[in-house]
């Protein structure tokens, strides 16, 4: 497990594209060569690796970046999707005009993929 000066140790090599340093359940923070250091957690879902990003490092916290792990987890659990939640809030703030043509189209191909439909 991961301490808080080893976070604000972490370090990527310049010939690394990032560095990971594990923290434990899949939370770990990626460290860029330019020094950027962001907080994820590994998610599985039909045999496939995903991840959802918690925040950056230092504004989140090594102990932040744990609750968020575990409030992800406990919605995991309760068979929400974080991620395509994300993914629609995105799409949604992003389209100037949500009543357009392709966006109910591309939040019901999201809805249908997630089960909700």
């Amino acid at each position: 497990m991961l301490t808080d000066a080893q976070c604000r140790a972490a370090k990527c090599t310049p010939d690394k594209k990032r560095a990971r340093f594990a923290d434990a359940v899949g939370l770990y923070l990626e460290v860029s060569p330019a020094g950027s250091k962001r907080w994820f957690w590994k998610t599985y879902a039909n045999k496939k690796e995903g991840r959802l990003a918690l925040g950056s490092y230092p504004k989140v916290s090594l102990a932040g970046a744990r609750i968020a792990r575990e409030a992800a987890k406990a919605q995991k659990a309760n068979g929400i999707d974080i991620v395509k939640i994300r993914k629609i809030e995105k799409l949604k703030a992003n389209t100037p005009d949500a009543e357009t043509f392709g966006f109910p189209l591309k939040a019901g191909r999201i809805a249908i993929s997630m089960g909700y439909v």
